[in-house]
């Protein structure tokens, strides 16, 4: 075989690459095979097919598949017309978000056909398509057919001159692009980044200010959108379709080029445009010139050459930029200068070598890495613009605040698409990073896919507890946002005063979340006043509790039975034992009543942590298991010999029974009984469960503290209550039942007992550390403690009532004394449906949050300061300050840290490499890195969020 000059050539210059291969795979520049094979089809799938990064590799696989087999497809077409036809239709239909379309027809489909059982389906968060949509997308795609075949055939392929209709359409084409990249600059606080936008409102605390000053702005963010939407890929399409170089049939190069062009169009219309203009002005400056642009290619070519180009370009400024960021603070700040002095000096000799590993990782797009984040750069193996493996969205550092993210989501994508629709973000490039701070909560949102009216986004959520290194970085961030969006509305135009910081400002958001306020109680839960009056109180919430409850239960059974006679044939009296029982509506508490140790009034922590009794979980688990009477009813199954529907005047006694001593079950024919005369023919209906009637104190005990119950009140509540089981005559019926001295003497054992159980042995004013541990569900030993918590039911009715007598003593003690019953009254209710008064630890705060209560309250200890504290959570319509982030900056720090942590294998976790770096925002960087390199707290699926 003859040798080859050039294959000899190579083999050398292979050989000697070999021996360097387990070099250059030691140090992280050699790619792995995956991260290799999804970076190369990234790469042709956005540049040499028109497409877009996707969301996930599964779809990045099948739309690659897709896209090349439309352009092979596109090279057999035998006419000029079809083919032009083909990639029009093919090039929208692909630029569609298609799988989330098809999602949504099937769930369309299927609530169609099961419309009288929607109830069934399952009710997530899937967005429905809708006729318009359809309509819309129909109009649009029929019209960009028409507009294409028939200016393809009736005015295509004029000569080329200054005049001729694809050069008209090339200026039309320039002043679009003048005009959009004029609105979406308007958009931002920052102009170009630079200088300070002075149509942006300032100053803007509140939301209703800032939206009423930001109506202008959103009124020509709907103009740019109609101009990127609707007008620009129309005036593309004809430009195209005016084209001399679509005769070349049977052309590789027309069918890529022009497959790219026609799919960019709908893809990345802002990319497209830009594409389009350089495209079109060169060729009108040299189209009297006979060169290798205009004479070997065609327009297809040039545009994806350009798309090379402009996409590297701005890789390398932005790569420029992390480098020179990275060397200005190794040189100018004090802790850092003594150990990076050295590598600065090396930096600045081997300047040229420098800008070279910049272009070389710029060329590949991959990211340049600083070794442990110093001033020493090595070129990134290629990686796919995710960075990490793995499905988006599927690993995060769980925590208990997690929820907070969970429910600020739905409302942040709302505010995310008015602001993208807007152009406030910027250009909407894959890969782009964004971050949002409100008080102590940092978002990290990243683009992963972006489509014709439609953007794919990850949004992270960073930990709320701040390390120093996490605090150092947050202030720095308030700080760059402060001198952007607060500023006074006669201020004069000011530049950017953190230019040089990976994060540039662009716009705030209004989302509905909640705002975290804490308060220190001293004062107030330490006065001896208030604790005077707290007993007082908590006797009258526990009456209101107890009494809702009882009415709230007799209502629902009321309702069920109503049910079960229309459906009956013959009317049973109902037994007993066969009455529902309701589930509490709180969690149930952790109690540990074993030792008075606990009972010191040392504060071991914030929330004290309780102990499980196995006793109360059984005793929970048989209330729930065994069917409980009916408070109030009367017995139809009786004992002995008595039949079904026979009611002996013993049973109705029975069913009022209360306070007396405990007596054997074959001796219950002996008690006594109250007169049936004092008993009220409706009282049934507000009576406790039979299990509460049981007696546990001492009668002297009993009528020593009966002193306490406020009569007054308990007839008050009575005759004011919503939720009663009768319709007709009611208030003479609340009044007969507010009479009944029986009735009352129940209550009065109950909330007397609940009351004694709460404050133990000693009937003294609590100490503030006794009202932390009973609000935190560790109660003190009493004789009455085993006889509450064997009623689960009961004992959370109680702890809530608890919880509601220390929120009103802290109201009080804020805003004022209540005035009177009524007043009382308001607060309770307004408890009860806006409040969730409890612990931060407990499910049912969780709970609260993804429901949206408007405020949640719990009581703490704070150890540093020795105070007791107030938390309080409001939700509310709040700002959010958003700014883009130096992508490149990311993608270097992330892959610093995966090469460190894999291939360093130096996981201490106080290296250098995490410390706090204001300017690179280093430690925030990590932390939103995937797990397990990174940590954060919340990651979500992709989001799909159109843009229309």
């Amino acid at each position: 075989m003859a040798n080859i000059p050039a294959l000899e050539q190579m083999n050398q210059i292979l050989h000697i690459l070999f021996i360097f291969l387990p070099f250059l795979w030691a140090i992280g520049i050699l790619p792995p095979p995956d991260a290799l094979f999804l970076w190369a089809m990234e790469q042709v799938l956005e540049f040499g097919l028109g497409g877009s990064s996707m969301s996930t590799h599964l779809r990045l696989l099948i739309m690659f598949i897709i896209s090349a087999g439309t352009a092979v497809t596109s090279y057999f077409i035998p006419s000029t017309v079809g083919m032009v036809f083909f990639m029009t239709g093919l090039g929208f239909l692909l630029s569609l978000n298609l799988s989330e379309m098809g999602f949504a027809f099937k769930h369309s489909v299927v609530r169609h056909r099961v419309r009288n059982k929607s109830e069934a389906l399952p009710s997530g968060s899937e967005k429905q398509l809708t006729w318009k949509e359809c309509l819309f997308y129909i109009i649009i795609l029929v019209l960009a057919l028409l507009e294409s075949v028939l200016l393809h055939h009736f005015a295509c392929c004029s000569q080329i001159s200054k005049i001729s209709p694809q050069a008209i359409v090339g200026y039309i084409l320039m002043i679009l692009l003048l005009i959009l990249w004029i609105l979406r600059e308007i958009q931002s606080v920052y102009i170009f980044g630079i200088f300070q936008n002075p149509l942006y409102p300032k100053d803007v605390q509140t939301v209703t200010l800032f939206i009423e000053k930001q109506a202008r702005l959103m009124k020509i963010g709907v103009a740019r959108r109609i101009l990127l939407n609707l007008v620009s890929p129309f005036a593309m399409i004809a430009f195209l379709s005016l084209d001399s170089s679509l005769q070349g049939l049977y052309s590789v190069s027309v069918s890529i080029g022009f497959t790219r062009a026609f799919r960019m169009v709908w893809q990345n219309t802002e990319n497209a445009l830009l594409e389009i203009v350089i495209v079109s002005a060169v060729h009108l400056l040299t189209s009297g010139i006979d060169m290798w642009w205009n004479r070997s290619l065609n327009t297809g070519i040039r545009l994806l050459l350009v798309g090379i180009i402009r996409d590297r370009l701005i890789q390398f400024v932005s790569k420029l930029q992390f480098a020179v960021a990275i060397l200005l603070t190794s040189w100018t700040e004090k802790k850092r200068r003594k150990s990076t002095t050295t590598l600065c000096i090396l930096n600045i000799v081997f300047s040229p070598f420098v800008l070279l590993f910049i272009v070389f990782s710029t060329l590949l797009s991959s990211p340049l890495l600083p070794l442990f984040t110093l001033p020493l750069f090595l070129v990134g193996f290629p990686r796919p613009v995710q960075s990490w493996p793995g499905v988006v969205g599927t690993t995060a550092c769980m925590c208990a605040d997690t929820v907070y993210y969970y429910q600020m989501i739905p409302s942040l994508t709302t505010a995310l698409q008015s602001a993208m629709v807007a152009g406030s973000l910027g250009i909407l490039l894959p890969g782009s990073h964004y971050l949002g701070r409100f008080q102590d909560r940092l978002i990290w949102i990243m683009i992963l896919e972006h489509g014709y009216t439609y953007c794919s986004i990850n949004i992270k959520g960073l930990e709320l507890q701040e390390t120093s290194c996490h605090t150092a970085e947050a202030r720095r961030v308030d700080e760059v946002f402060e001198d952007a969006f607060e500023q006074e509305d006669n201020a004069k135009i000011s530049i950017n005063g953190h230019i040089g910081n990976v994060l540039t400002p662009c716009t705030v958001l209004p989302v509905k979340l909640y705002s975290d306020a804490r308060n220190v109680l001293s004062g107030i839960i330490d006065s001896q006043d208030n604790l005077r009056e707290f007993k007082g109180d908590l006797v009258k919430v526990l009456v209101w509790i107890l009494v809702q409850y009882c009415s709230r239960k007799s209502s629902m059974q009321e309702n069920v039975h109503k049910t079960e006679k229309e459906k009956a044939s013959v009317v049973i009296l109902p037994d007993l034992n066969t009455s529902p029982q309701t589930k509490s509506s709180e969690d149930t508490v952790s109690l540990n009543s074993e030792t008075l140790d606990d009972w010191s009034d040392d504060i071991l922590g914030d929330e004290p942590t309780t102990k499980k009794i196995n006793e109360v979980k059984d005793q929970l688990k048989f209330l729930q298991s065994i069917n409980l009477p009916l408070p109030g009813s009367v017995e139809s199954h009786l004992f002995g010999d008595q039949s079904i529907g026979k009611v002996s005047e013993n049973s109705l006694y029975k069913a009022v029974l209360l306070g007396y001593p405990a007596v054997d079950k074959g001796k219950q024919e002996d008690m006594s009984y109250i007169p049936l005369m004092e008993f009220s023919s409706h009282s049934h209906l507000l009576s406790l469960p039979d299990e509460w009637k049981s007696n546990c104190l001492p009668n002297h005990k009993i009528r020593e503290m009966s002193l306490l119950f406020p009569e007054d009140w308990y007839q008050f509540v009575l005759q004011h209550l919503e939720y009663f089981p009768l319709k007709e005559n009611v208030p003479n019926v609340l009044e007969e039942i507010a009479k009944d001295r029986v009735l009352k003497d129940f209550y009065v054992h109950t909330v007397m007992t609940c009351y004694f159980s709460l404050f133990g042995v000693e009937n003294m004013n609590p100490s503030p550390g006794h009202i932390l541990r009973v609000y935190s569900g560790v109660l003190p030993w009493s004789l009455a403690l085993d006889w509450l918590t064997e009623k689960p039911e009961l004992f959370q009715l109680a702890l809530k009532a608890f919880r509601y007598t220390l929120k009103l003593m802290i109201d009080k003690a804020s805003l004022g004394p209540i005035e009177d019953f009524k007043e009382l009254t308001n607060c309770l209710k307004e408890y009860e449906s806006d409040w969730y008064i409890g612990l931060v630890s407990d499910e049912k705060w969780k709970e609260a949050v993804l429901q949206e209560k408007p405020y949640l309250f719990s009581l703490g200890y704070d150890h540093n300061m020795e105070v007791y504290t107030g938390r309080v959570l409001t939700l509310q319509e709040l700002l959010i300050q958003v700014g883009k982030l130096n992508a490149e900056a990311v993608r270097g720090q992330w892959a610093n840290l995966s090469w460190e942590l894999l291939y360093a294998t130096n996981d201490d976790e106080e290296r250098y490499s995490i410390q706090a770096h204001p300017l690179l925002l280093r430690n925030l960087t990590v932390q939103a890195a995937d797990p397990p390199l990174g940590y954060p707290i919340y990651s979500s699926k992709p989001l799909y969020i159109h843009l229309y």
